[in-house]
Order: C-alpha cells, then structure tokens, then sequence
C-alpha cells in the first residue's frame, strides 16, 4: 500500500518503518531459514523474486507491510537501518468486497528477540494503525497449529478460534472490533508516536555523514 510509504511508528521499544528496497536482502535472507519458511507457509525466493515481491507489496491495495526495527539500535545513527532489522509485519485486506476485514501476520524472524514481547507491542499498534487509519472492523490471523506461543498471544487481545484446518495444520482466529476493544486498545494511544518516515531517514543519515567528516 502507498499509504504507509512515509509512515513511521515509534513505539516503547520497537519502530515501524515501511518496507522498501533496501531491506530486501536482509528480509530474503530470513526467509531462506527452513524453519520461518514453516511458520510462514512460505516458499523459498530468488532475491530478484523478493524484490519483486517488495515492488508488489508497495503498490498492492490490498497489503500494508512494516518493518519491525530494534528502538534501541535504531536510535544508534551509525548503525544502519538494515541491521536494526528484527522481523515484519502485515496486514492484508483479503476481501474485495469487505474492505472492513483484515488478516493480520507478524513474524520476528531474528530468533534473538523473541519472548521479549514485541510481538505483543507490534501486534497492539498494528491493530490501532488498522483501525484508525485504515478502517479495519475484523481482525483474522491464520496461525499453524504448532505455534502455541502466536496463538496464545493473539488470545490474549481477545482474538478466538473461528476455524481449524487439519489439512493445513493452521488455525483461524478472529477479533471483532466493537466499543470494549476500541476503549481498551485505542483509549490510550500516547504509547504509539507516527511520524514521515523520510524526514526520520534522512537526519539519520545526515548525522552519520556529519559524524564522518570529523
């Protein structure tokens, strides 16, 4: 989606960046781990396939897709966006006719920062960014049945169980968003800061080009 290719949100400890190009090759090189392949159903790629897929993922209408980055390194202006990198996360509006309903995938693909719940702080903003940006009222995650950790995760949001597909070994489970789960996710949105995502990019870079001139 175009509408978040200038969005960036800060949260507590992760930053939402939107996906492009030069997060490609660190994003193909997850997803060359056999293991993300299995929890993402997902099949290997050439990298000139994910860059591709990127191009496709940027103009789609029906896909909106962040990078997760690490706060603390981010913060860093010698480090380089790409190696703040900590997974992605998406959502998809799988219904032309409902615009209204929205799957929502989260993958932290650097094995070093899960069970730190940041899939938790991600899952919380992307679920505000899709209801006050984007107008989401259902939230669905198909989540593999092995993946207790996901699934008791998106429970805890009130996410339940609408399906069972022993066939794909995955479970559906949805959310609703009525007035409890906008008071209870939305009331207090002071935990979540939106910004252009350029301007942050390029002090980044200009303080890095400053720093290597001295």
């Amino acid at each position: 989606m175009r509408i978040n290719e200038d969005t960036l949100l800060e949260g507590k400890h992760v930053v939402l960046v939107p996906y492009n190009a030069d997060h490609v090759p660190r994003y193909h090189q997850w997803m060359g781990c056999p293991e993300l392949q299995q929890l993402t159903a997902s099949e290997p790629l050439t990298l000139e396939q994910e860059y591709d897929m990127q191009r496709s993922w940027r103009e789609d209408d029906d896909k909106c897709t962040f990078i997760i980055l690490d706060k603390q390194r981010w913060a860093d202006p010698a480090v380089q966006e790409e190696q703040c990198m900590v997974g992605d996360v998406n959502i998809f509006l799988t219904d032309p006719s409902d615009s209204s309903l929205a799957e929502l995938e989260i993958m932290i693909a650097e094995p070093s920062y899960r069970g730190k719940g940041l899939g938790k702080e991600v899952t919380r903003m992307m679920i505000c960014y899709g209801v006050t940006k984007l107008g989401i009222r259902k939230f669905e995650a198909k989540i593999g049945l092995d993946n207790k950790v996901s699934i008791a995760m998106f429970k805890r949001f009130h996410f339940h169980e609408l399906s069972v597909s022993e066939v794909f070994r995955e479970v559906t489970l949805g959310m609703t968003v009525d007035q409890a789960v906008r008071t209870r996710l939305l009331g207090d949105m002071a935990f979540m800061q939106e910004r252009e995502y350029r301007k942050d990019r390029d002090s980044r870079q200009e303080v890095t080009s400053s720093h290597a001139t001295l």
